[in-house]
């Protein structure tokens, strides 16, 4: 699958983007609940980000998830290395199927259309785009590769069908991985109550454990099914096909694997369990696990499930500023949660005109406090509230000093900062 077009070379960091190299980048890790080093300190550093389900837009959740492992990307390249990214884009699933038989839209048709439209949003927000972006669609054969070896390895089992459904659905057994829950570390309480919530099937009959989570689906009349063998005719689970994709193009262990904070239990939970046994001499899975926060609207999470939705195409086509927006996203630590108002977004635009008005001046303060506050701020736990504030302070410094100021290049190493390392663009 293609993915979207890089920034222009010049606005990224990278030796000589910037004087001097950034820091080594600490994260907080959900599993173990400390910060940590997050990649090597030389060489290549691996990230997965789980991808999208196209059946809508790109909302500003989606936004804050994507915009935050961007920034990981950009002060990691700061620091000197190279990486490494791979996205996956699940596009079959159940949702995507309901939202086309709801619409009368062809399945297909919509997952192509709703991928187009992200990347257009990520290209918007200068997010720089993954080496590998792969549709499930064109890794099925992949991914019921590795459901077979699962079957082979007695670490699968087949569901006998009831109330009319067909028989041969092939589910996971968790007790097949002995480190199953060290991930999220939640009581079984838990983990029962979010599978129900979050796409899982604890009710089905037939199941070993009600968390076991589906392996390969065989084919529904009406539903969309690729040929795999000794499986039948069918198409993946949701969890297996991360796993399979992350083995094939990045190894293990994945230096960071990321998403949004939902994707905690069960999704990066059982995607682990399924590497440590196709994988059992390569464990762990991820040396990091890495969770943004989720976006609220009107007190509620922004869900595409409960409709209450900020869609960045229409803030675009409304005429606003990518950068505002994206601006607006970084101001808030990207492990928190938050709500997205209109002040919000004022702010950020009110913000960009300050910074804007003080990098054009003739001269203004020395700005190498400000790069080193700013990868300072990043590298620990990308803490870009704290490299808001910085050059928050400069540009007031900047305005303030009008006139009196003595650095012809500070504005330049400003706005040259910004863009590299926040990859906010100053017009």
């Amino acid at each position: 699958m293609r993915s979207w077009p890089a920034p222009d070379p010049s606005t990224l960091p990278g030796p000589g983007a910037l004087p001097g190299r950034g820091e080594r980048v600490h994260l907080h890790d959900s599993s173990s609940g400390r910060l940590q080093p997050a990649g090597p300190e030389r060489g290549t550093a691996t990230l997965y980000v789980c991808g999208i389900t196209p059946y809508d837009a790109t909302h500003l959740g989606h936004a804050n998830t994507y915009v935050a492992f961007d920034l990981l990307q950009r002060a990691w390249r700061d620091a000197g290395l190279d990486v490494t990214y791979v996205q996956n884009v699940t596009d079959v699933d159940d949702p995507l199927l309901e939202r086309a038989a709801a619409t009368g839209v062809d399945w297909a048709e919509l997952a192509a259309s709703q991928v187009q439209l992200f990347r257009e949003d990520m290209t918007a927000l200068s997010v720089l785009p993954p080496q590998q972006y792969l549709g499930v669609v064109e890794a099925v054969d992949l991914v019921s590769g590795a459901v077979r070896e699962l079957l082979a390895a007695g670490a699968a089992y087949r569901v006998p069908g009831t109330g009319g459904e067909p028989d041969g659905d092939v589910y996971f057994p968790v007790a097949a991985d002995p480190a199953f829950g060290e991930v999220s570390h939640l009581d079984r309480a838990t983990m029962l109550a979010l599978s129900a919530e979050r796409g899982g099937d604890p009710d089905r009959p037939g199941k070993r454990d009600p968390l076991d989570p589906l392996l390969w689906r065989v084919q529904r009349p009406g539903e969309p099914g690729w040929d795999a063998g000794e499986l039948g005719r069918g198409r993946p689970g949701w969890h297996v096909e991360c796993t399979a994709i992350a083995l094939q193009h990045l190894g293990t262990p994945v230096d960071v694997q990321a998403g949004g904070s939902d994707l905690l239990f069960p999704h990066h939970e059982m995607g682990a369990s399924h590497a440590h046994v196709l994988r059992p001499h390569a464990q762990p899975f991820a040396r990091l696990y890495a969770h943004s926060g989720m976006v609220a609207l009107d007190g509620e999470k922004m869900s595409k499930s409960r409709g209450n939705l900020v869609l960045v195409s229409r803030l675009r086509a409304a005429g606003e500023d990518p950068a505002a927006v994206r601006l607006a996203i970084v101001s808030h630590h990207w492990r928190s949660d938050w709500e997205w108002t209109d002040g919000v977004l004022a702010t950020a635009r009110e913000r960009i005109a300050r910074w804007s008005r003080a990098a054009a001046l003739p001269a203004a303060p020395d700005a190498a406090p400000v790069l080193a506050a700013v990868r300072e701020h990043l590298a620990s736990d990308l803490d870009t509230p704290g490299a808001v504030a910085a050059v928050d302070a400069w540009a007031d410094a900047a305005l303030a000093d009008a006139g009196s100021a003595v650095d012809e290049h500070a504005g330049d190493l400003v706005r040259r900062t910004v863009t590299a390392l926040l990859g906010v663009h100053l017009p």
